[in-house]
């Protein structure tokens, strides 16, 4: 689609210059925000600080000592003018396997109430479709997720918690996520997994990467637990 009033490039800061490429969830914006990420990281000039990906945007700070503003601007246009060559690597097919319900999954018989489904519908529908990796926020390594069924589209909680396992697999909207580590949130929890997301001495810290396509596998809770009692398994989660 063409988008005659995109890219733009606005000021977010003294350090910083959001690009935008849009403002909707979408597949070819996704390829923008790659291309464009994946050529500032290829050249990581040296007024470069750090880029923040988005579902159709791209923060890009950087030092304001080195270059000032509208340098910035000219440089960055200059990538935006080459992203139709920028060749993107084949993304990462990552399989996660994940136990459903019961303790794991404390909100899944809430979402197949909200969305008119019985739980065995819900689980067969998640683990069916194939889910892009956007971008990666909030906390170290959660992967913001496309491609979940619109069936399943369920509200945040009202009240978030104030603490949620590593590994909860959720729905947010018409997202779905994988918290990384243990933190507060919102989304509805429908299960786990037992893959480690987030490992800081790791490299990359983490196991899902912008552009992964990723598929769930349900397991059984023996699963689960054996995950954790194999001495070879080094990007295993929490078992809290």
């Amino acid at each position: 689609m063409h988008r005659p009033d995109y890219p733009q490039l606005l000021i977010a800061s003294d350090h910083s210059l959001l690009v935008r490429f849009g403002t909707e969830i979408d597949l070819s914006l996704h390829q923008s925000v790659r291309r464009l990420t994946h050529s500032l990281l290829s050249e990581k000039p040296r007024w470069f600080t750090n880029i923040h990906p988005a579902y159709a945007s791209v923060l890009v700070t950087f030092d304001p000592r080195i270059t000032e503003l509208p340098e910035i601007r000219r440089r960055i246009s200059r990538h935006l003018e080459q992203l139709h060559s920028v060749e993107l690597p084949q993304p990462r097919c990552v399989e996660v396997p994940v136990v459903y319900g019961g303790e794991f999954g404390p909100d899944l018989r809430d979402v197949a109430s909200h969305c008119r489904l019985s739980v065995e519908e819900v689980i067969q529908m998640h683990v069916s479709d194939h889910y892009l990796v956007y971008f990666l926020g909030f906390s170290p390594g959660f992967a913001y997720m496309g491609g979940l069924s619109p069936l399943l589209a369920t509200p945040r909680l009202a009240a978030p918690r104030t603490r949620v396992p590593a590994g909860s697999v959720a729905i947010g909207g018409k997202q779905t996520g994988i918290y990384p580590v243990v933190s507060p949130g919102g989304w509805r929890i429908i299960g786990r997994t037992p893959l480690g997301l987030f490992d800081p001495k790791r490299d990359p810290p983490t196991h899902l990467q912008i552009g992964d396509e990723v598929m769930f596998r349900q397991i059984s809770e023996e699963e689960f637990r054996s995950f954790f009692s194999s001495p070879d398994r080094s990007d295993r989660s929490e078992l809290t």
